[in-house]
């Protein structure tokens, strides 16, 4: 069933609800954002002669929620313009708008009590067909529909966004007793398809899959480090990448979410549960109650278990010393299984490292993600109806890189159940049952498929039918042409997948030649050329260790060739008489630009930084790049009388600065995606709209591709950009390296020194691109930007 939703209403402006809406705009799907009217004036009111009847006062708090969005970090649109597709008003006079409507989202506070009354004054006005939902993280979906009439029931359902709703992937769908199950599928296909969820159909239950998961493995930690004497550094050095989780790991991400806030939510268990174990795990810790009665709740209180300090000398990050509660200077701990698993790669791989180690960091790894597992074991049916649902909701809500089920392979299903039932933990009936029938994993990989343990037989995993798997098509055999660095995929229908796969997807001559093959492989056999991948980012850009290693040893001819051989293959995919369409995603800079801007079209995810970044590491783009960008301004601006030196100056300052797309729509504002470039909101769906949009172009036809000519700003352009980088080294803003590297590019983008309107050939400029790269490369302070790159993952400013 597949659902229209054309215009949403989401009742509750707080910063949820407001997100919420903010996230709907991004996918095109405007909103009404209605709150209670306020109680009374503000002094600002009162000085203009506003009165409560007023509906700017009226609709005050929507509104006022509506002009914070853009100041909100990171943003919760993909651009700001979007927030004109947000209307505000109040519950009062605008509630009967609602009819306008395909869905309602309520998400007030989060009481039962209100959200009943909410829902009451809902039906007043639901008209049949209308979606209402209910954005709770825990309140029973049962619960709240009492009292509700039976055609309302069936079209009420929880709606679990996770913070912040742009960011995090997780969409939870909490059916209730009378839920009509095609609303649930429509709205699951609806969220994945325009939204760009990962959905999970959770039971209504209290705190519903990733957050009783979570919660359950946060206190596990808390308790266990109370009984170890473990510090607050000891703790989330094991809880973090270590295990495949994030950065922040455990007591920093209490900071961030608010220990007020997580007291809240362990509390729905605790008040909720009959089982005296499960209770007892859910109490809420010593240590936390004194930190919120000592108002210590976290990173919006300036204190929790870490305490940022000032002083003139600059900042210090502190953390708790729960023995004596003060602050002390924070500490790295060091000890031979943490070793181990920071030389790991992969989190299967650092947790299985840090789990076999023989010290107390070990046993700590142990003794909470035995509990963790065990637990998520006894859960299944209970909160969610499977062990990949409940993986994927901690992969998407919790931001772990292996769910509880996927971790438990990962160390050894049989081995390390058999050591949780020596040390007394007992395992659930159903795994052992599993493992005594022979199995030796939750999941198993077989001919390009995926299953999972599923009451007592294998079952396979359910994908959308437009998910394209790159991996299940290679291991059936599709793979035409692979090297080390790419691989060409037959996918289907006259399509082919290029796909890079080395290390960070970086470009070395590996994955340039490949393109090569490629392009003539397709030329015979296809009708079209997809540029995708499957890994976490598309491409970081060139292979920057290899480029360094040659300017370090001076082997000048070697790096011109490079060069060359780039500029070259990118010559082969815009002059290829079928179509390309490149289809990034998450992070594709430098390089990985280079490579998209050739295509025909391209294929973009919402959620891509994307951007010419080789100043950070003191070069500029050489990969035609530069060309290919005042190609598009010139071929934008035909009439000669058009003055290019605005479009110019930008692009000179968005390469200039590195600057890097905030999201796809933002690159289009940027000038790197044209009209007829497309943004796809759903990852799992990316390689098919690609694929769709290149099989549209082989139809209709392209271009035929030949040579073009570029006006250029020429010597006077030039001055100007450079004139501007002059005013910003003497303010201060850029060092002298920046102003050197700023001199090249302002030559190359200006087309050398000829005279402003002059046209000349793109080999002209790839000319210009590669003589500026050769000279940089010779630069000490470029090699020295390359060398902290590769050691620090940040650019430095020398």
């Amino acid at each position: 069933m597949a659902l229209k939703i054309r215009k949403a209403a989401v009742l509750g402006s707080g910063v949820m609800g407001a997100s919420i809406a903010a996230h709907l705009a991004n996918a095109g799907i405007p909103s009404l954002l209605l709150d209670i009217v306020p109680g009374s004036l503000t002094p600002g009111e009162a000085a203009k002669g506003l009165t409560p009847a007023d509906p700017a006062v009226r609709s005050r708090l929507a509104a006022d929620a509506l002009a914070r969005l853009p100041s909100v970090h990171p943003s919760p649109f993909y651009e700001d313009a979007l927030a004109s597709l947000i209307e505000p008003g109040n519950l009062e006079d605008d509630l009967h708008r609602i009819r306008e409507v395909d869905w309602v989202i309520e998400v007030v506070v989060e009481k039962l009590s209100v959200k009943r009354e909410v829902l009451e004054r809902i039906e007043q006005y639901w008209r049949p067909g209308l979606i209402v939902s209910s954005n709770t993280s825990g309140i029973s979906i049962r619960e709240m529909a009492e009292g509700r009439s039976e055609p309302f029931k069936a079209h009420f359902l929880g709606t679990h966004f996770f913070n912040p709703p742009r960011y995090m992937k997780l969409l939870e769908l909490v059916p209730g007793d009378g839920t009509d199950p095609a609303i649930v599928s429509g709205m699951a296909e609806f969220a994945g398809r325009v939204l760009g969820k990962g959905v999970v159909v959770a039971k209504d239950t209290p705190n519903f899959v990733a957050n009783r998961i979570g919660t359950y493995g946060l206190l596990a930690t808390l308790h266990a480090m109370d009984a170890g004497g473990f510090t607050v550094e000891e703790v989330d050095a094991v809880t973090g990448p270590a295990i495949g989780r994030p950065k922040s790991a455990t007591l920093r991400t209490l900071d961030l979410v608010g220990i007020d806030t997580f007291l809240h939510v362990a509390g729905n268990v605790y008040g909720k549960t009959d089982d005296p174990a499960e209770k007892a795990a859910f109490e809420p810790p010593r240590l936390l109650r004194e930190l919120a009665s000592r108002g210590w709740i976290g990173e919006k209180a300036g204190a929790g278990f870490y305490k940022k300090v000032k002083d003139a000398t600059g900042s210090e990050i502190l953390s708790l010393d729960p023995g004596t509660m003060t602050y002390v200077p924070a500490s790295r701990p060091a000890g031979a299984s943490l070793a181990a698993a920071a030389a790991a790669r992969g989190a299967k791989e650092k947790t299985k490292a840090l789990l076999g180690g023989k010290d107390r960091y070990a046993a700590l790894a142990w003794q909470i993600l035995k509990q963790t597992l065990v637990y998520s074991a006894e859960k299944v049916g209970e909160i969610a109806g499977s062990i990949d649902d409940i993986d994927k909701a901690m992969r998407w809500g919790f931001n772990w890189e292996l769910g509880p089920f996927e971790l438990w392979d990962a160390i050894g299903l049989a081995g390390s159940a058999a050591r949780m039932e020596a040390e007394g933990t007992a395992v659930p009936v159903w795994v052992k049952d599993w493992i005594a029938a022979g199995h030796t994993s939750f999941y198993r990989r077989e001919e390009g498929r995926t299953t999972y343990a599923y009451r007592g037989v294998y079952r396979e995993i359910d994908e959308p039918p437009e998910a394209i798997s790159l991996r299940a098509l290679k291991e059936q055999g599709r793979v035409v042409r692979s090297n080390a660095g790419a691989s060409l995929i037959d996918v289907g229908d006259g399509a082919a997948v290029l796909e890079f796969h080395s290390r960070s997807n970086a470009i070395g001559g590996d994955i340039l030649t490949m393109i090569g093959e490629s392009v003539e492989e397709v030329r015979r056999n296809y009708d079209a050329l997809v540029i995708a991948n499957e890994g976490r980012n598309f491409c970081v850009g060139a292979n920057l260790m290899l480029l360094l290693m040659e300017a370090q040893g001076e082997e000048w001819d070697e790096v011109d060739a490079i060069i060359r051989l780039f500029q070259d293959t990118m010559t082969k995919l815009k002059r290829f008489e079928k179509p390309v369409v490149a289809a990034p995603h998450r992070m594709a800079l430098g390089g990985g630009v280079e490579v998209c801007l050739p295509a025909d079209e391209i294929a973009m995810l919402a959620e891509t930084y994307f951007g010419l970044v080789e100043a950070g590491v003191g070069l500029i783009p050489a990969g035609g790049g530069c060309k290919e960008l005042t190609l598009r301004i010139s071929g934008e601006n035909p009439d000669p009388e058009i003055d290019l030196q605005p479009h110019v100056n930008r692009l000179f300052l968005n390469i200039g600065t590195a600057k890097v797309s905030a999201s796809a729509h933002d690159a289009k504002k940027l000038g790197y995606l044209r009209t007829g470039d497309r943004i796809v909101m759903s990852q799992e769906r990316l390689i098919y709209e690609a694929k769709r949009s290149a099989l549209r172009l082989a139809q209709t036809g392209i271009p035929a591709p030949v040579p073009q000519r570029i006006r250029v700003v020429g010597a006077e352009g030039k001055a100007v950009m450079k004139l501007g980088a002059r005013g910003m080294h003497t303010s201060g803003h850029i060092s002298d390296h920046d102003l050197l590297i700023a001199s090249k590019l302002a030559h190359v983008l200006a087309g050398g020194d000829v005279p402003a309107g002059t046209y000349v050939t793109e080999q002209y400029m790839l000319d210009l691109e590669r003589e500026a790269f050769l000279s940089l490369c010779g630069e000490p302070k470029t090699q020295q930007r390359m060398q902290h790159m590769l050691a620090k993952g940040k650019a430095l400013r020398n």
